[in-house]
């Protein structure tokens, strides 16, 4: 085993404990970024000009009117950016806009003595605006043409060869919803002006080096004259690694040019219209298998929905092919992706970064194929799945070293739901219900861990040791809730060989640990967990020498457990406490700078062939359902989870993020529904699900009714901090197990072997439409039974033919361009539309 992997005797990490804020969280005594206002003295709030266009360019700007108001203080404009007017690392993104790119963008920012006098003062801001055609929806910018950023192309094999060997040949469509964070703190930031005029910033970011040098660049002054601090952030979710940094860059300048600190907070309804969201994609598919349903090629195109500017779309969209495969060997395979750009919001990094979104889709393929193949899903995916030493690679070319993982955690699953007695129940519930049908479906994940690009994988630490023997902890790591600290207080301990309690945890700060990575790509606690250790190895040798000189033996017989030093062979012992004023008597130093990189990676953009990831997590869930076949409403029933973090730093934090993930990425796919005006009104492109009440998150009443959660045993993982693996995002993906039960509860209300598509989010409404076509479907003697979901009212490309049946389903109410699917009854051919709600237009053509 590795020194990095190996665990001391009595070691901290591995004990279940509660977070390390948690009595600080539930008492509400914990401090976030904005409860910081109320401690600072005279500080000016800001507010946005916003424009309620969805494209246009700003032909005047008048900001008299507002300067006129009691308590307006200053009107920041692009004339007042003394550096670069740009928030983002493409330089795509002006800080303060000439053409506004979406529905909601703010031009100018108002500085008032309170925040109601900023809003008034934002109101009265006049602006002019050239309105300029707008493409909002996916769907409008693929028509159009309209793409930036990277055009990735991955590739494997030959894909000729096998589409000619393959007996079964499919083709299909999918496309499938962002979502929104929804993060409990909204993006907030506070900042201060020393009397060097130095910039402290306090910012609820996952990224603070990033925001430190995106206000470097916007102020024109370099990093070490600006720090930005983040104590801990109320969720994240990747929806704070890049968008951070403006806000932050607006309440800077405003400190700057005022002398005074300047707070900036957005409000739920500002928050949700102006941040960036998980990309919603496009997936063109065709994929060939065998007569024993093994994949033998597939070729495919994705397609991002970018909104306004780049943001993180290119490594987004490089992780979604990166994870196409998901737990399968596609011997021959052809990936090709784009970014479109659209006039809405920039979407951003959110957990899983793109690798959702590339395992959906080839969940999906599976779950449509699986009917149309003759097999069960459980066993069509088994046939599939990449197997221990046959030298099979990704279709990147990394090679995959713990296939047998994804086997074990997939049997463990099937053991502990009792898998084949609970499917016979359900045959015999569905059988004697009509009208309620239940579903249990099984699914794998394959997730690789380190950020694709390579620079990335690196962390730093600050490890201080104080006289009395407490010590603190400083790493580039930042703090939403995920339990990140604990785990690092835990690693520290550990090293160190002393209780928990000798050691705290400071707040991240860009002065204390430099150019750190985002705390994203589940990297947190391997990066950072890795520099720490480094760092209080340091100590620990330069403190083994000096308890060897008290204890009258070598450093190397040494061992410091518990807070005691003990020679081996011999009964002296050392306090730490002691050990530790011995060591300062003796001018030992006592501070440390740890360092990590991630070794054996490497990455080429360009022909997109690599190892870019350190390992691969694994888990596996099986999810049962019942879904009502009158409303589509249904409840989960049951979830059994088995999922691999290797030996756990901390298992009740471990186990808290799977089930987390789980519910989160549950909400994605079943519930969370992005809606935009995509008319051609006075309000296109405004988000019309901007507050909760629009907007369903997963509450209590989405809860499975029991939810199984056991971490994979005897799982070390070699070359990683303790034997650990990352927990962050790998869960998430647990939930595609929840949208194939839907599918298959769906397929039981028509004939036996229906393929149905199902709209992603699966939504009730959605589900009932695909209870509606597969009914369809046993009326057209079998066939495939497809839903479709679209803002702008075009759905499945509303057709059907050949015995298969396609349903189109919009929130205007019309289907296909407002006909029943354009379709054609006759020659074996069904069509079903949707023109209003009544129950006559569900008959169809």
């Amino acid at each position: 085993m590795s020194h990095l992997s190996e665990r001391p005797e009595n070691p901290v990490v591995g004990v279940p404990l509660p977070h390390e804020s948690a009595a600080l969280h539930v008492t509400g005594t914990a401090l976030y970024t904005d409860d910081l206002v109320w401690r600072t003295k005279d500080v000016l709030h800001a507010y946005p000009v916003q424009v309620m266009k969805a494209h246009g360019r700003i032909t005047a700007l008048r900001t008299e009117r507002a300067l006129a108001l009691p308590g307006v203080v200053r009107v920041l404009t692009g004339a007042d950016v003394p550096g670069v007017n740009d928030a983002g690392m493409k330089h795509d993104e002006p800080l303060f806009p000439d053409e506004v790119m979406f529905y909601g963008h703010a031009v100018a920012w108002v500085l008032g003595e309170t925040l109601e006098a900023a809003r008034l003062g934002a109101a009265a801001v006049e602006v002019e605006l050239e309105e300029l055609p707008s493409l909002v929806t996916l769907q409008d910018a693929m028509a159009a043409g309209s793409y930036h950023g990277a055009q990735p192309l991955m590739e494997t094999g030959d894909i000729d060869a096998g589409f000619a060997d393959s007996a079964h040949v499919f083709t299909g469509e999918f496309q499938f919803a962002g979502q929104e964070h929804f993060y409990l703190e909204t993006h907030a930031a506070l900042a201060q002006i020393d009397e060097n005029g130095q910039v402290f910033i306090q910012s609820s970011t996952q990224h603070p080096s990033e925001t430190q040098e995106i206000v470097s660049h916007v102020l024109g002054v370099p990093a070490h004259e600006v720090t930005v601090q983040c104590l801990r952030m109320g969720g994240g979710f990747g929806g704070k690694e890049m968008q951070p940094h403006g806000f932050a860059a607006v309440a800077a300048l405003g400190a700057k040019l005022t002398g005074r600190p300047v707070r900036f907070r957005l409000n739920r309804t500002q928050d949700l219209t102006m941040s960036g969201k998980r990309h919603g994609f496009h997936a063109r598919w065709k994929i060939g298998f065998d007569a024993d349903g093994r994949i033998q090629a597939l070729d495919a195109t994705l397609v991002a929905d970018g909104g306004w500017s780049l943001d993180l779309s290119e490594p987004v969209l490089a992780r979604a092919l990166c994870h196409i495969d998901n737990t399968y060997w596609i011997p021959n395979a052809r990936v090709a992706g784009r970014i479109a750009k659209t006039h809405t919001v920039s979407n951003t990094a959110f957990r899983g970064f793109g690798g959702p979104q590339g395992m959906l889709v080839i969940e999906d393929i599976l779950g449509r194929c699986a009917p149309r193949l003759g097999l069960d899903p459980v066993e069509l995916r088994e046939r599939n799945f990449y197997r221990p030493a046959q030298g099979q690679t990704t279709p990147y070319g990394q090679p995959v070293t713990q296939a047998e993982r994804i086997a074990t955690v997939w049997q463990q699953v099937k053991d502990n739901a009792g898998l084949a007695d609970r499917k016979r129940e359900i045959a015999a519930f569905n059988a004697a219900h009509p009208h309620t049908k239940r579903a249990l479906a099984l699914t794998g994940i394959k997730f690789g861990i380190s950020f694709n690009l390579t620079a990335f994988n690196q962390g730093g630490a600050l490890v201080l040791i104080y006289k009395d023997g407490s010590v603190l902890i400083n790493h580039g790591g930042t703090e939403m809730g995920q339990g990140l600290h604990t785990k690092m207080m835990q690693v520290a301990a550990t090293t160190l060989g002393i209780p928990l309690h000798k050691v705290r945890l400071a707040p991240t700060r860009t002065d204390k640990v430099p150019n750190t990575s985002a705390t994203a790509a589940s990297s947190g606690a391997d990066l950072n967990g890795g520099a720490i250790k480094n760092a209080c190895e340091q100590l620990r040798e330069r403190l083994l020498r000096v308890a060897a000189s008290r204890l009258g033996g070598n450093a190397s017989d040494v061992r410091i457990v518990g807070g005691v030093a003990r020679l081996l062979g011999s009964d002296q012992e050392l306090a730490w406490d002691d050990l530790v004023r011995t060591a300062y008597f003796q001018r030992v130093q006592l501070s440390a700078a740890g360092f990590y990189r991630t070794e054996g990676l490497h990455w080429d953009a360009k022909t997109f062939r690599g190892s870019p990831f350190k390992y691969f997590a694994h888990g596996a869930a099986a999810t049962e359902v019942e879904v009502d076949g009158f409303t589509g409403a249904y409840r989960i029933r049951r979830v059994d989870i088995v999922h691999d973090v290797g030996d756990s730093l901390s298992p009740l934090i471990d186990i808290g993020q799977v089930e987390g993930g789980f519910v989160q990425g549950a909400g994605w796919l079943t519930l969370e529904d992005l809606r935009w005006d995509a008319s051609d009104g006075p309000h296109r492109g405004r988000l019309l699900t901007q507050a909760a009440s629009t907007y369903k998150l997963p509450s209590f009443s989405e809860m499975p009714e029991e939810f199984n959660v056991t971490l994979l045993e005897n799982a070390t993982e070699e070359g990683a901090v303790y034997g650990s693996k990352a927990v962050g995002e790998p869960p998430l993906m647990l939930a595609f197990s929840v949208r194939e039960a839907l599918r298959q509860a769906a397929a039981a209300f028509g004939p036996s072997g229906a393929s149905v598509e199902l709209a992603s989010p699966a939504t009730p409404e959605a589900v009932y439409w695909a209870i509606q076509a597969a009914r369809q479907a046993d009326a057209s003697q079998g066939g495939q039974a497809g839903t479709g979901s679209a803002a702008d009212g075009h759905a499945g490309n509303g057709h059907a033919g050949n015995g298969q049946v396609r349903l189109g389903q919009s929130v205007d109410g019309h289907a296909g361009n407002g006909h029943a699917g354009n379709g054609h009854a006759g020659n074996g051919q069904a069509a079903v539309g949707r023109d209003r709600t009544d129950a006559e237009a569900l008959r169809g053509a």
